[in-house]
């Protein structure tokens, strides 16, 4: 009898037992809709490829695991949803914010700095130039408090620091933007 017609349960038992035909059968029957599952959630159709086969891995290294034979299918799937999960908030977690998208929130921001150095006169375009210029680590906090609005609770979640370490990356970072900006204008 081939692989072919054989039940999710006879396969499953093979698999348990390494053969690796039946794996291929259920990576087969499985990967399309698993793929699919991951795609909705990174958004991108390498990780999600990428995830699919980690799941499947996953999966069939943990078989032993696996208390009734015949819920593979949703066994599986949540293996996919919480990998591509965790792959989503990992890379969204630090993503940077493209700063030309928000061109017009910097002008309608540029006040949040500090209103001591005049920022009239000076373009929203040099502002945006200019915070490429800072440390990677002041580009994230700067961009999430004074471009997305977070407040200092939401960036030491989304940075994983410290309350006290937040307050004076913001604050070195004003400073660091404000001394570049003396410099163009």
């Amino acid at each position: 009898m081939t692989l072919t017609k054989l039940n999710i349960e006879q396969l499953i038992e093979l698999c348990k037992s390494s053969n690796q035909s039946a794996q291929l059968e259920v990576y087969n029957r499985y990967y399309k809709a698993m793929y699919n599952t991951s795609l909705r959630i990174v958004k991108d159709s390498y990780d999600a490829e990428d995830i699919m086969q980690d799941s499947f891995l996953l999966a069939f290294t943990k078989l032993d695991t696996l208390k009734d034979v015949k819920t593979f299918g949703a066994w599986l799937k949540r293996i996919v949803i919480n990998n591509s999960i965790y792959h989503y908030k990992k890379n969204s977690k630090y993503a940077n914010v493209p700063l030309d998208d928000v061109l017009y929130k910097v002008e309608e921001n540029n006040d949040g700095i500090d209103s001591d150095f005049e920022f009239t006169n000076l373009k929203a375009q040099q502002v945006i130039q200019t915070m490429k210029t800072l440390k990677e680590n002041y580009q994230i906090c700067l961009t999430l408090h004074l471009i997305e609005g977070y407040d200092h609770e939401e960036i030491c979640d989304i940075m994983n620091i410290s309350h006290a370490n937040c307050r004076t990356m913001i604050s070195r970072a004003k400073d660091s933007l404000r001394q570049k900006l003396e410099l163009v204008v």
